[in-house]
Formats: structure tokens, sequence, C-alpha cells
């Protein structure tokens, strides 16, 4: 349970480990941390591609371009690596879904959770838990509002279509998503270099493991200590603990201002919007407009 106190040890923990970083930039390699963005953005697209396969499964009729896809994946996982609570999940939903024509919200958020099977096997099932209670309290609330349940859970059905096509989702979501995977393994081998704690495969999935658990206090991330703390633990006994607390927040620090950057340069250039509030505003517009039946304001 979280209380107050353990709240207050988080931020202090986090703080501490800011000013550790600072205090390094100067050792930090920064060739190798270019290199860990570039590998990085490189996973993040291949994971966007693996939800445009999905997307194209269920609206095999529709004509919509992956670049919007791309755009939605990148403003969603750039902001959800600034705000807590997942904000960006819903700035996803809305984009995608407005990429899509006539499309619906219950659809394109089921189709979202496909990529489950794979992040139970790579990322642990931390991870799957927190998406997975999102996702089944997103799909229950909208079934709840809407007056045509039926309705509903058909287009829930039709946003997990290529489940039901195994060769077709082993293909195009599962293999896709262990390239990706493999992308993200080499992000965070740089990484470790960058930060000069040494890489190895164990170090790596040591920290791909801590990620994973993180991933399960979605309303903490990127703010609190607890991934601090846990990679303090791990590597305190093989490098100084100073070190290891400024490459826990350096890391955050890096993926967080290149995602958030990549993800608002996405909302500008393809979308037209200048704000992730209007994202929202006009998210819940529309979302609105489809539950009542009328067409969604311009």
């Amino acid at each position: 349970m979280l209380t107050p106190a353990s709240l207050g040890d988080s931020f202090r923990s986090f703080f501490d480990s800011v000013d550790k970083f600072f205090s390094k930039l100067a050792e930090i390699q920064w060739g190798s941390l270019v290199l860990a963005l570039l590998f990085f953005g490189v996973y993040l697209t291949i994971r966007a591609r693996a939800s445009y396969n999905v997307l194209r499964a269920a609206y095999p009729a529709e004509r919509f371009r992956f670049r919007e896809i791309w755009g939605g994946y990148m403003a969603g996982y750039g902001f959800n690596n600034v705000i807590p609570a997942r904000g960006g999940d819903v700035i996803r939903l809305f984009l995608t879904r407005n990429a899509i024509p006539r499309s619906s919200f219950p659809a394109v958020g089921a189709a979202f959770t496909v990529d489950l099977g794979f992040d139970l096997c790579a990322g642990g099932l931390a991870i799957l838990f927190t998406i997975t209670l999102l996702g089944v309290a997103f799909i229950t609330a909208t079934a709840l509002l809407s007056a045509r349940v039926r309705a509903f859970w058909a287009r829930v059905k039709q946003g997990l279509t290529i489940i039901f096509d195994r060769r077709r989702y082993l293909r195009q979501v599962w293999g896709v998503q262990a390239i990706a995977w493999l992308f993200r393994f080499t992000a965070f081998w740089f990484m470790l270099e960058a930060f000069n704690i040494g890489a190895s495969p164990r170090n790596v999935l040591l920290v791909l493991g801590v990620n994973a658990i993180s991933a399960a206090l979605p309303f903490t991330r990127g703010v609190a200590g607890e991934q601090q703390a846990l990679l303090v633990q791990i590597f305190g006994s093989a490098t100084n603990s100073a070190t290891v607390a400024a490459y826990s927040v350096g890391q955050q620090i890096a993926i967080a201002a290149f995602s958030f950057g990549v993800g608002f340069l996405a909302l500008v250039f393809i979308f037209r919007i200048r704000s992730f509030k209007e994202v929202i505003q006009r998210g819940q517009a529309e979302r609105d407009a489809e539950e009542e039946g009328a067409p969604a304001p311009a």
C-alpha cells in the first residue's frame, strides 16, 4: 500500500538520484547514449508496426496509413513517460481512432490489448496484470455506459480479429514484437555503457526486469524512486551506488525526453495538433458524440 511516508521516501530517493545524475554528466559516454536512444526509437517504431497490423486485420476495408498509427503510438508513449496514471493511453486511443475511418473506441481499445501475449513472456506477469486491469476497466466502463451492449461487444471482438487467425497473429504481431524486443535489448545495452555500469546480457535482462516491475506502478511512474531503489539493490555490489543512482534517473530522463520530444513532433506535424491538452479535449468530445450516435465536432 502506498502511504504518505513511503511516497515521501520515494520522492527523496528520486531527487537524490537526480543530484547524482547531474554531478556525473561529464562521465557520460554520449556516443553510447545516442545509439541507445536510436535503438529505442526503432524498438518503438516496430512495436507501432505490430499495432498497425492488428488494426489492419480489424479494419481490412478501411484506408489508413502507418504514419498516423505510429504518430499516435509515439505521442501516447511520450506522454506516459512524463505524466503518471498513463494518460498517454487516452491520447493514443483518440489519435488512432481518428486516423481510421468508421472506427470505434471499443474496437480500437480492444486492439491495443492484443500485444499482451508477447508482453506476458518478455515483460513478465507484473506488466501484464497492470495493463490487462486497465484494459478490462476501460472496456467494462464503456459497456456499462452504452445502451447498445451487443453492438459494443461486437466492436470489441472486431478489435481482436487478428487473434483468431493464429498464423497471421504469430507472423504480424508476435514475430514483429520479438524483433522489436531485440532492439530494446540493444538500446539498454548501450544505455548501460553510456552511464558506465557495464553492459552484459545479465545486466540488460536485470534492467528489463526492473522496468517490468516498475511498470506495475503506473501512478508513480517517472516521478518516484521505486525503480532507483531496485537498481541500486541489484547493481550496488558490482559498482558504487552513486553511479547506479545516476544511471537509474539518467535512463528515465533520457528516454522520457526523447519519447516526449518525438511524440510532440508527431502531434504537430502528423495530426496538426499543438498541445496534449487539445488531444484530450477533442478525444472526449468525439467519444461523447460516438456514444450519442451523433457526428463528432470538427
